[in-house]
């Protein structure tokens, strides 16, 4: 049994099966529906579909940041575990939390000055922090220790691949990731984007292309070009979703027709936290590749 605890956010968008399983605690970010404050503490799969049909009969979402109290809480019951912590989240740039993770991590510090405690920058977000996390937890399940560990997720946390298009500009618009006008013309002229996340861990917009079908065939020829120097035996791919399986699918079936023997391709709903910036008709690819990010 390692010595060490690793945990995470809500925002991984892992499922409650996979958590439980590897018993990894995770932090809950919070979410508003309708004005109704909820807890991001289920993580299963069907009530994750049930927000996201709520979306689309009209249900309004909102989500509001963890203050370094509830950070401070979260943290300081792991230490009375008597392990050191490594402690993955979203990227920073991603997260208005994240100064308040970081603070709640220096009170943690103080407050206990012989033990580990580690706060990764992953410059993921979503699936792409479930990825990183499932691959950090097999290796802590195999024997690797601390520090190697920590070694490993900074080495190649940037090799995490997100891929993902949105069905409806508005959510992105209600972030500010659009402008008005962009999703006024988008919605008019079916404009879908196309999204990647860069080193920096931000979001970019890749390509807008015209129709579902264009945006799915994007994320399908992008993963096939970053995977084609792989083993297939060694591509593991999550495909995320919200409320639209049928297209998650279809994604599958194209990527195991056009590269037979992949290992793996899972396909889990993606987490309200995220969801309520995208809206149902989201749809991403990510994954593991030994050749980094690239932006194309």
């Amino acid at each position: 049994m390692a010595d060490y605890i690793i945990a995470t956010a809500s925002t991984a968008d892992l499922p409650r099966a996979w958590l439980d399983a590897h018993r990894i605690p995770f932090i809950s970010y919070s979410y508003i529906v309708n004005d109704n404050e909820l807890r991001e503490d289920d993580c299963r799969e069907e009530s994750r579909a049930a927000v996201f049909a709520g979306m689309r009969a009209g249900d309004l979402l909102k989500t509001s940041m963890i203050n370094e109290f509830v950070y401070y809480d979260f943290f300081k019951d792991l230490m009375e575990r008597g392990q050191d912590v490594i402690f993955l989240d979203m990227s920073q740039k991603m997260s208005a939390s994240y100064q308040n993770c970081l603070e709640a991590g220096e009170m943690i510090r103080k407050e206990y000055p012989t033990r580990r405690f580690y706060i990764m920058d992953t410059r993921c977000i979503s699936g792409g922090l479930g990825v990183l996390v499932k691959a950090m937890v097999s290796r802590m399940e195999q024997g690797m220790g601390y520090d190697e560990l920590i070694a490993w997720g900074e080495e190649n946390k940037l090799k995490v691949i997100h891929r993902f298009t949105v069905n409806d500009l508005k959510y992105l618009k209600a972030g500010g990731r659009v402008s008005n006008a962009s999703a006024l013309v988008g919605a008019m002229l079916q404009i879908k984007p196309v999204i990647y996340v860069p080193d920096a861990g931000t979001l970019d917009v890749l390509k807008k292309v015209r129709g579902r079908s264009a945006a799915i065939n994007e994320i399908r020829e992008g993963v096939l070009r970053d995977v084609a120097n792989m083993d297939a035996a060694d591509v593991h791919i999550t495909l995320l979703h919200a409320d639209c399986l049928a297209d998650a699918e279809l994604l599958r079936e194209q990527l195991l027709a056009q590269r037979p023997g992949i290992a793996e391709i899972d396909i889990t709903t993606l987490g309200v936290v995220i969801g309520a910036h995208c809206g149902p008709g989201f749809l991403a690819a990510v994954y593991l590749n030994k050749n980094g990010r690239t932006d194309l």
